[in-house]
């Protein structure tokens, strides 16, 4: 991708005028287009015979959506719809780069907190367009609006809080803490201590204090091991105990609703289930995806049966599943079945659930590719959300439907417990809604159907 370095460095950029004032440092839309041709005519995946100036107007549109640039006095538009804001192929319609006066490079920053150039920002909103479409594929979301807010919100970093700074040397616990895979000749062969201390790098820093201060004198000593693996085991569910949010956000329900009832279904969904859940952890701040990441491989290892006994009197999966369960999610409107069912799924397939699709790799690869050859995006976005049927299917699933209908109405007039009151409510809401089914029930001997409303 190009382009967008080709852009930077060959408009024409200076001082320009338009309706009455003067604009610096902007480029014509004509330009734009031109140096867009000229780098497409060069790319190794074209002809010149695949190039034509529409091709350069879309990628410049593509370019322009994805706020690489943006029309002089673009604040005007700030009430319209984004729609509205075309990209004009004429020396008369005026660009600039976004934050031109500092910088070619838009104020994003990755997980590293490095800033992220104009090709990086278009790749990522491309991954998370194809991901969000995917998603829709497979299971039913209502509204959008909330999985867009929730999916760009980040976490705050638990160590800059005010009450960490009262303990002195944290910085020294901490340390010490969590090298102690590097001390302790155990830890290395221990996969449960190795995922429980991994889990504590996400901890502030009065939690590793608590670690450091219990931790046995001769580590090395087989009685130590499971005295270790209890104080490891009470602070990680002190600390997500006493936390307010869970890992998955409460605004997302209709994702964790859909991939519920997809776990819940007969066999055939589990893969569509998986994958719904891999797109949605693909849509989570990165900090976020990363400590549940942990804590589900966590306490993935500490619910296997043969491993250290959390309570005598249950077994480890079933402590698990009720202890951590609201770490993971926690949302009124699911029922506790439901949510331990999507935490012991999520559970149980942590090892595959932070890989990315194959389907999205395609997507998106697809996608990109024909970004750069200039395509409409509109025209094919690569995803079907509908099936047309011959008229043939349509009356036999027309007529299915009206069978369906029929039998309903036998069924409320062979049902005892409906009042003749209420049957002669049920039948005018009937007629209501159906009233070419109730003129045909109405020929057979149903006492439902002759009733005089």
């Amino acid at each position: 991708v190009n382009i967008i370095h080709a852009l930077h460095s060959q408009v024409e950029i200076k001082r320009r005028r338009q309706h009455l004032k003067t604009y610096k440092n902007c480029f014509t839309g004509s330009n734009a287009v031109d140096v867009v041709l000229s780098h497409l005519m060069q790319s190794m995946y074209l002809s010149c015979n695949d190039i034509s100036r529409l091709k350069g107007v879309r990628v410049c549109q593509v370019l322009m959506d994805h706020k690489v640039f943006e029309p002089v006095g673009a604040k005007l538009y700030l009430f319209k719809n984004e729609k509205e804001t075309e990209f004009e192929d004429t020396n008369t319609s005026l660009y600039k780069f976004v934050n031109s006066s500092l910088t070619p490079f838009l104020p994003r920053k990755n997980e590293d907190n490095e800033s992220l150039s104009p090709e990086q920002i278009l790749i990522e909103d491309v991954w998370k367009q194809q991901t969000l479409l995917r998603l829709l594929q497979l299971i039913d979301v209502p509204l959008l609006e909330d999985i867009l807010v929730s999916s760009v919100k980040t976490k705050l970093d638990c160590f800059g809080k005010e009450e960490d700074l009262i303990i002195s040397n944290t910085f020294l616990d901490r340390e010490v803490t969590l090298n102690t895979k590097a001390n302790f000749s155990f830890y290395r062969l221990d996969k449960w201590l190795y995922a429980a201390i991994e889990c504590l790098e996400y901890f502030p820093d009065q939690f590793i204090v608590m670690v450091s201060q219990q931790l046995p004198q001769s580590p090395n000593k087989p009685s130590s091991l499971n005295t270790y693996k209890k104080i490891l085991f009470d602070i990680i569910i002190k600390y997500y105990s006493q936390k307010k949010d869970s890992l998955l956000a409460t605004q997302d329900l209709d994702i964790h609703s859909g991939i519920i009832e997809l776990i819940g279904k007969k066999k055939g969904n589990t893969d569509q289930a998986l994958e719904a859940s891999q797109l949605y952890l693909k849509l989570l701040a990165p900090n976020i995806r990363e400590e549940l990441h942990r804590l589900l491989a966590f306490i993935a290892i500490a619910s296997e049966s043969e491993g250290y006994k959390l309570q005598k009197q249950f077994d480890n999966r079933s402590v698990i599943i009720k202890t951590c369960t609201k770490f993971i999610l926690q949302n009124k409107t699911l029922s506790k079945p439901q949510a331990e069912l999507l935490t012991q799924f999520l559970m149980d397939n942590h090892s595959e659930l932070f890989k990315t699709p194959l389907t999205l790799l395609e997507l998106t690869s697809r996608r990109l590719q024909s970004l750069l050859e200039g395509q409409d995006p509109d025209i094919d976005s690569g995803f079907t959300f509908c099936q047309r049927v011959t008229t043939k299917e349509y009356e036999d699933q027309k007529q299915q439907t009206n069978q369906y209908l029929l039998a309903l109405v036998q069924e409320m007039d062979n049902d005892p417990t409906i009042s003749l009151k209420q049957k002669k409510k049920l039948i005018k809401e009937f007629r209501k809604y159906h009233s070419l089914i109730y003129c045909s029930g109405c020929k057979t001997t149903c006492e439902f159907c002759t009733l005089n409303v």
